[in-house]
């Protein structure tokens, strides 16, 4: 295989990118700080979840885009985090975002917290759990009225209790 000068900085670039993400704090084992009311110990956790609920609550992972049964649903409920029980979100603040992610223009109140996250080399906004701190996805202010906000959130770390 011939390297010429681009196709080398192109490979270092991405080589330092993957290196810089693999590295940046707030992610994986540290998204469980103290802080939180509800607590687990890292086995603790890997029972209580399947692996996929497991890597993306624990290990701020992301599933696959329209993967998630929740994207669809529509009744009257309340979306509850799937890690510890905690109420989330009101089926009342969900709308179609077209992501292919369950997204919601408000969370009830005291139900979520959020951090700033560096990942990926982005400057995005994590939000997690209030209760055990799991990762649920990120917010962005592209959403609809009344308050401009988009929680994307992952369908795997949430489960669903119809009113």
């Amino acid at each position: 295989m011939k390297l010429d000068r681009r196709a080398f900085l192109g490979f270092g670039g991405a080589a330092m990118v993957a290196g810089v993400a693999a590295t940046l704090p707030g992610r994986g084992a540290d998204a469980q700080p103290a802080r939180f009311p509800f607590r687990l110990t890292d086995s603790e956790w890997r029972r209580r979840l399947a692996p996929r609920q497991y890597a993306v609550l624990r290990r701020a992972d992301t599933e696959r885009p329209g993967s998630s049964p929740l994207d669809g649903e529509h009744r009257r409920g309340i979306f509850h985090c799937a890690g510890c029980g905690h109420r989330l979100f009101s089926s009342a603040a969900k709308f179609d975002s077209g992501t292919g992610w369950p997204s919601f223009f408000r969370p009830l109140p005291r139900a979520v917290t959020t951090r700033e996250d560096g990942s990926l080399l982005m400057r995005r906004t994590e939000v997690l759990c209030a209760n055990c701190g799991g990762h649920l996805g990120h917010v962005f202010n592209d959403g609809p009225r009344p308050t401009g906000l988009r929680y994307c959130m992952n369908g795997i770390a949430m489960t669903f209790r119809a009113a």
